[in-house]
């Protein structure tokens, strides 16, 4: 069962130690200084691990290749024995987002996103599943979500998935690649979708009396959301979402707005803008565009607490392309300012997510080599 300790100390090397080397800065404000920090690997050898989440002092990773994996502070990762359905990988398709129930320190609950394959290797959907850990290496199914989140040859799968409260699960979906899909309630992809922990809907949703899959949707018009991050102190709803080639954007999520993406047309038109005014005058504007060249915006969360000093509620958003972690101010009208980038040695960096111990965790998305890695202020 699950009653190894926490521990505070990691055993494995120490990456690093300095801001300057680990933390190069770009375009400061002109804010408090930077807290000096220690990255520490934490576990290594990985091929695109995908998300990480904790229950309790235990951490659960996948990889987008397929399984989860179980790691306590001072010991080797461990497949989760699970029955997990065939993955569908290829492209941006495969195991993706992982989150922990809230109360998960005594319910064990935690909930996956996948891109499932039918019996014979084909594609089929997208699915959100919720899962009870049974001892540190295994898991049981307690029930499949939703499904039908569309999928095409895996590229934009989204999925992130993150709590809001204690029982209402947001969903980051991607447009599959198709046209259509975005600006069309009856449809999943595209997206940020609101559920409860149990799969049923709320009949607060924006859209539920249209019924159907319109009864899912939180907010539509997106491309591809890789990204989803809470703040706690004002109730903030923040997304990552990948552009075309000159609109990777960060959004603030707010109930039924449309973000503008529709790329229709005799094709899939990426020469669209990402928020498409001209379109849609009433498309919710991004908080903050990348422009030409983009960075592959990715993993985001919102740090908390003192010994974070300047980084206190600030947005890391995590970047792909780009390597490395911006860092935004984020003021409670939704301002958003990026202040500057780090992390930037490490290349391709897929999550980025505060842990219970009030470190930050990070993925890289190499394809060799991966690591997650502990950033710990000191």
């Amino acid at each position: 069962m699950l009653r190894r300790p926490f521990r505070a100390v990691l055993t494995t090397a120490l990456v690093t130690a300095v801001v300057a080397s680990a933390l190069t800065a770009s375009a400061p404000t002109a804010e408090a200084a930077a807290p000096k920090v220690s990255v520490t690997k934490v576990a290594g050898n990985l091929a695109i691990p995908w998300d990480v989440t904790f229950i309790g002092g235990l951490m659960l990773f996948d990889q987008r290749a397929g399984g989860i994996w179980s790691k306590w502070p001072s010991s080797p990762p461990q497949r989760v024995a699970m029955a997990l359905p065939k993955p569908f990988v290829n492209s941006e398709s495969g195991m993706l987002g992982l989150v922990a129930d809230p109360k998960a320190p005594t319910n064990k609950y935690f909930y996956t996103c996948m891109a499932v394959a039918n019996s014979n290797g084909t594609r089929k959907d997208v699915e959100v599943w919720k899962w009870r850990l049974t001892t540190s290496t295994t898991a049981v199914k307690v029930k499949t979500l939703v499904t039908g989140i569309p999928l095409s040859s895996g590229r934009h799968s989204g999925c992130r998935l993150r709590f809001r409260s204690s029982s209402m699960l947001y969903i980051g979906t991607g447009d599959a690649a198709v046209g259509t899909i975005p600006q069309n309630l009856t449809s999943l992809g595209g997206k940020v979708l609101r559920i409860r922990s149990d799969g049923s809907i709320p009949t607060s949703n924006p859209f539920y009396s249209k019924g159907g899959y319109a009864r899912y949707v939180w907010t539509y018009g997106h491309r591809n959301v890789q990204g989803l991050a809470f703040r706690s102190s004002d109730n903030l709803l923040y997304s990552a979402e990948h552009g075309p080639s000159r609109d990777d954007e960060v959004n603030r999520i707010l109930t039924g707005r449309n973000y503008g993406w529709s790329p229709t047309g005799t094709y899939y038109n990426e020469n669209r803008p990402m928020t498409d005014k001209t379109r849609f005058p009433k498309a919710y504007s991004a908080k903050w565009r990348s422009g030409s060249p983009t960075v592959a915006t990715s993993g985001a969360t919102f740090l908390s607490g003192s010994r974070w000093q300047s980084w206190n509620g600030k947005l890391l958003v995590a970047k792909l392309k780009g390597k490395g972690v911006m860092v935004f101010h984020v003021s409670a009208s939704g301002k958003t300012t990026l202040s500057q980038t780090i992390l930037t040695g490490y290349g391709r960096i897929r999550t980025v997510q505060q842990g219970p111990d009030g470190s930050l965790y990070f993925t890289t998305s190499n394809g060799t080599n991966d690591g997650i890695y502990k950033v710990t202020p000191r």
